[in-house]
C-alpha cells in the first residue's frame, strides 16, 4: 500500500462531497483530478494503476471482514478499468454512469461478452456499499472477475490503439 496523505478536514469534506455529487468514489474522483493534465495514454495508464490499487484494497477490506468497503473498491476498480480503456482506445473521457454502462459494451465487443456480466456484478457491488446486502462470498466472486477485467484491459493497452 502507498503512503497515507492526511488532508485538512475542510478539503477532505470537499473531495467527498464532489465525489458523491458525481456518483463516483473518492479514489476515482482524485484519479480524475490528478490526471487531468496528462495525455490520453497517460490518463489510461494512471487509471489502470489506480484500478489495481483499488483491487488490492478490496482484498484487504475483505480480509478484515468489511464487505461494504471491499464492494465499493471493486466498483471503483471496474469503473476505472472501463475509463482507462476509453482513454486508451478513443481518447474519450467517460463522465457519467450512463456513459460507463454504454461503453462497457464496446469493451465487451473487443474483450468478450464476459465483460458485461463483470460490469453488472460490479455495479451490484456499488449498490451493496450503500445497502450492505451482499455477503463476503459475493464480494469474493466478483473480485475474481474484476481482477480478470483489469488484467485484460492492461494487456490490451500494452498494444497500439486501433482507433
Amino acid at each position: 500500500m502507498g503512503r497515507a496523505v492526511v488532508l485538512p478536514k475542510s478539503i477532505a469534506k470537499l473531495v467527498e462531497r464532489e465525489a458523491r455529487r458525481l456518483g463516483i468514489s473518492v479514489e476515482e474522483y482524485l484519479a480524475e483530478v490528478l490526471s487531468a493534465g496528462l495525455d490520453s495514454a497517460g490518463r489510461a495508464r494512471e487509471y489502470i494503476k489506480v484500478a489495481e490499487d483499488l483491487l488490492a484494497q478490496a482484498r484487504e477490506e475483505l480480509a478484515k471482514g468489511d464487505t461494504r468497503q471491499a464492494a465499493e473498491k471493486l466498483w471503483g476498480a471496474t469503473a476505472l478499468a472501463i475509463k482507462a480503456y476509453a482513454y486508451w482506445r478513443e481518447n474519450r473521457g467517460l463522465v457519467s454512469h450512463r456513459e460507463l454502462w454504454e461503453y462497457k459494451d464496446r469493451v465487451a465487443e473487443e474483450l468478450g461478452s464476459w465483460v458485461r456480466e463483470t460490469f453488472r456484478e460490479a455495479s451490484a457491488m456499488h449498490q451493496c456499499f450503500y445497502e450492505g446486502m451482499c455477503t463476503a462470498r459475493d464480494v469474493e466472486d466478483v473480485l475474481k472477475n474484476v481482477e480478470k477485467l483489469i488484467e485484460a484491459v492492461e494487456k490490451k493497452m500494452s498494444t497500439t490503439p486501433q482507433a
